[in-house]
């Protein structure tokens, strides 16, 4: 089922009480990215993905080029479809979508809405941490990455009619990336998590807790094994470190 908007998708029946959380997808990648996740999480868990444009059963859209506008539009469809009932909810990003649920948090907190029991940024460090000129890739330099970092299907990568699918994406997405210049404002009041593999090549340890610079409340780092796509292959882990960071940490923060 999905909820009533073109940009959040649901792959679970909602049910019980507890908190929403609210899912951001890589360069690249699209909300079912974290059907899985979804899955796994206690059901009285609400998990809901962000679907950008350009991709999946949005690819006839424009993709986005930079954060901001991004950022903006995702704010304005979270304000009107979820964080409007008032229901408890948290933020999850992994690598772009870190710095997407990064600066939404920001849009929320700027218009006073409740702000997120949690924010869990994933694959990354802060967001001044300068990416690569990832705006300047080519489109063989794009899926030579694509291909070093994992997580996605390797055989599609060598399909044609795929690629050309899922390539005007992917460009939108590095722009982003290559584009992005870090916030200006304060940090984030909300706790937050930094989640890290533990051999990520393009993000270390030392990078997620970074993040540690950018919220005045309650902030952890949970490294786990595996490379830039740790999480696909961490299911019970990641979900046992959201799980901790919604439930039992709530009344702390």
């Amino acid at each position: 089922p999905t909820v009533n908007s073109t940009w959040l998708r649901r792959f679970t029946t909602p049910a019980g009480n507890g908190p929403r959380l609210v899912c951001f997808p890589h360069a690249g990648g699209s909300a079912t990215a974290f059907k899985d996740l979804a899955r796994v999480l206690h059901p009285d868990v609400d998990v809901v993905s962000v679907q950008y444009p350009g991709r999946q059963d949005r690819y006839r859209e424009e993709p986005f080029t930079a954060l901001a506008p991004l950022a903006e539009a995702v704010t304005e469809e979270l304000a009107r479809e979820l964080v409007a009932d008032g229901r408890p909810y948290a933020l999850f990003g992994h690598s772009m979508g870190a710095l997407v649920a990064f600066e939404t948090a920001r849009l929320l907190a700027r218009r006073q809405l409740p702000a997120p029991q949690r924010v869990f940024f994933s694959g990354r460090g802060g967001p001044d941490l300068r990416d690569s000129a990832y705006d300047l890739y080519d489109d063989a330099d794009m899926l030579a990455e694509v291909r070093r970092l994992g997580g996605t299907d390797q055989s599609m990568l060598e399909d044609p009619d795929i690629l050309e699918l899922v390539l005007p994406a992917l460009r939108a997405d590095y722009r982003i990336l290559g584009t992005y210049r870090g916030p200006v404002g304060g940090p984030l009041t909300a706790p937050v998590t930094a989640l890290i593999g533990d051999s990520d090549p393009i993000a270390t340890v030392e990078d997620a807790h970074t993040w540690r610079e950018h919220t005045t409340g309650d902030f952890r780092v949970e490294v786990f094994p595996g490379g830039h796509f740790y999480l696909f292959d961490q299911l019970g882990r990641v979900a046992a470190a959201v799980t901790e960071g919604l439930l039992t940490r709530a009344a702390a923060s």
